[in-house]
């Protein structure tokens, strides 16, 4: 590495660069408990106003907390990575209360693109959700 070159960020400042100008998941009260290349653990609790008309977890917040941890991982090499497609599966409920783990492990990395599987899951470690990210790998670098 050249005198001038600055030295990539380490995932866990690549989050907090992230979660500096992140106020949607500071609302939903994301914690993040490990970060690493191409992995982010997170959890938050349920809360009333994340609640659908049936008293469960809306999909959205689902989709969100899935989504932010799904950047966190993409994002933790030190490149501006951004999502190309995603996919979600919702597959039990959660109610406000609980508090739910999210996990995203990077399965596929490329030069241009990366592949991940999130995982939520609820206090008994049962499936609530299932979200794949492919993301876009620029050539930009996170500062």
């Amino acid at each position: 590495m050249k005198d001038t070159e600055q030295k990539p960020p380490t995932p866990n400042e690549v989050v907090d660069i992230m979660l500096e100008k992140d106020a949607f998941s500071a609302w939903l009260g994301l914690q993040i408990d490990e970060v690493k290349a191409g992995f982010c653990k997170l959890h938050f609790t349920v809360r009333a106003d994340m609640l659908n008309g049936f008293s469960v977890i809306h999909g959205g917040a689902l989709f969100s907390a899935s989504d932010s941890a799904f950047a966190f991982a993409c994002n933790s090499h030190g490149r501006i990575t951004l999502a190309l497609e995603v996919s979600i599966n919702f597959t039990r409920p959660a109610k406000a209360g609980e508090i739910l783990t999210v996990t995203a492990n990077e399965i596929y990395l490329g030069n241009k693109t990366g592949v991940y599987d999130i995982r939520t899951t609820n206090e008994a470690g049962e499936l609530v959700a299932v979200f794949k990210g492919t993301a876009y790998r620029t050539s930009a670098t996170i500062k």
